[in-house]
């Protein structure tokens, strides 16, 4: 995956490129500092994915992914030390959305959704000759079938349906909560209680007083010391809080 840095920071672009250092299949092929360099760096390189500040000088990150012309688009995930771009970001179909200082694991499971959505890319089309196919046998049993549990997330054009079967897991982040499926995240303004009455009777656990997730998606469990924390399958380390241990190995059935 060819990937372009955007940071009006040095010391940012460094941090990045080495994190990229140490993720595997990812070639950083140019660096931009301002909004202005980065559409033209995108329209010469055409990178797969594009790690994008959003404070920035000049044509800020938002209004530079919103300015980007070439086709196939260029996967974004946005940068940056404050949450309350994030629905902006992510009205803008963001792969995800990092806040600063940026860890390398969120980097790394950052890049491998973008890698995966653009993998997808090209299988679109056949999947909307399918669900045209599809819409009939659906229309069929719409009657008699119960709508699947569901979240709906505010953007800036109405609200988007997130099926709650898709999310792995949930974590709470200062005053929004980021509901993170294998190929995007989606922000949503509630409190973790709330959450906690929605998603009662579904697969999803509560593991820590800021995170939820789908037992289905651990494949490891480690101990240091006192402390559990769970793998997911992307890589997500995710941590258990201390009256939660009980609960969650029940769940895992360990």
């Amino acid at each position: 995956m060819r990937v372009l840095l955007v940071d009006d920071e040095q010391l940012a672009l460094d941090r990045l490129r080495v994190f990229f250092g140490d993720i595997e299949d990812v070639e950083v092929v140019g660096e931009a500092r301002d909004g202005d360099s980065a559409i033209r760096l995108i329209e010469d390189l055409r990178p797969d994915l594009v790690i994008l500040d959003i404070q920035m000088p000049g044509r800020n990150g938002l209004r530079t992914a919103s300015d980007i012309a070439v086709e196939p688009r260029p996967e974004v995930v946005f940068v940056t030390a404050h949450e309350h771009y994030a629905p902006d970001a992510f009205d803008l179909e963001a792969a995800d959305y990092i806040l600063k200082p940026v860890r390398f694991d969120r980097l790394r499971v950052a890049t491998e959704r973008a890698r995966k959505r653009r993998q997808l890319h090209d299988l679109a089309a056949r999947a909307d000759r399918l669900e045209a196919e599809m819409q009939g046998l659906r229309d069929g049993q719409a009657a008699t079938a119960r709508p699947d549990p569901e979240i709906w997330v505010p953007e800036r054009h109405g609200q988007r349906r997130v099926p709650i079967e898709s999310i792995d897991w949930i974590e709470a982040a200062r005053d929004y909560v980021l509901l993170h499926t294998e190929l995007r995240s989606h922000m949503l303004r509630a409190t973790m209680a709330m959450l906690e009455e929605k998603l009662a009777g579904t697969p999803l656990i509560r593991v820590h007083r800021s995170a939820f997730v789908r037992p289905s998606r651990v494949t490891e469990i480690r101990h240091e010391g006192r402390t559990m924390s769970l793998i997911l399958a992307d890589g997500t380390s995710v941590q258990v809080g201390p009256s939660y241990v009980e609960a969650v190995e029940q769940a895992l059935g360990v």
